[in-house]
């Protein structure tokens, strides 16, 4: 098995450069505003176009409008979008018509029961992510804040559609989140950070480096 990696939340040539030649499958821009890892259009629009042939640009949005939806889509060069937020099934279906592009759609999960909604977006994504829920009544991010999730709540399990999991992942924890969960495609944003949005192309390095070996 080769295992996939995406990079999310990278903000700087170097940051991509450390991720091609490490042999990632993709990268994410974050235009969630709240977000530490969140680009401007301008910014993102050069990172997009240098990223090199092979390296898929996935942008991320969480509950986005359609102006938002709009002008990002129409500026910045994207082979993916990342949908990480309470986005209906429909909604999903009217971005994905709209846009013409392939759909991750993110899951927060804590238990098991956090799985049920997944056959509704079987039919309408391409892509699903399984990602840790942030704690109730606890000041977080969507995505991206080094949480986990007990991986062995995926094990087994069988869907239609390709998924990755994210969620605290690191080079330390990555081979056991493989084997306990089974993923063939994982996600890291705060595993290869000095400090959040900020990412570390030592980092990154030895994480792919990690991954080569699963």
């Amino acid at each position: 098995m080769q295992l996939h990696v995406k990079i999310c939340g990278v903000k700087s040539p170097e940051a991509i450069a450390s991720a091609a030649a490490g042999g990632a499958r993709a990268i994410g821009l974050v235009f969630y505003p709240p977000s530490p890892r969140f680009l401007g259009i301008d910014l993102a629009a050069q990172l997009a176009r240098a990223a090199p042939t092979g390296l898929r640009v996935i942008g991320l949005f969480v509950d986005a409008d359609d102006d938002t939806l709009a002008t990002v889509i129409t500026q910045v060069p994207l082979d993916l979008v990342q949908l990480h937020g309470r986005e209906s099934p429909e909604r999903i279906a009217d971005i994905r018509s709209e846009y013409g592009l392939p759909i991750v759609k993110a899951i927060r999960v804590a238990e098991v029961a956090d799985l049920d909604p997944v056959p509704a977006y079987e039919d309408v994504a391409d892509w699903l992510l399984f990602d840790a829920k942030p704690p109730a009544n606890v000041a977080t991010l969507p995505g991206g804040n080094g949480l986990s999730f007990d991986w062995s709540i995926l094990a087994g399990r069988r869907w239609s559609l390709p998924w990755m999991l994210s969620g605290g992942l690191t080079a330390g924890n990555l081979k056991e989140a493989v084997q306990v969960s089974g993923a063939h495609a994982v996600d890291v944003s705060s595993g290869v950070e000095e400090r959040p949005g900020v990412k570390d192309p030592g980092l990154i390095r030895t994480f792919l480096e990690t991954a080569a070996t699963l």
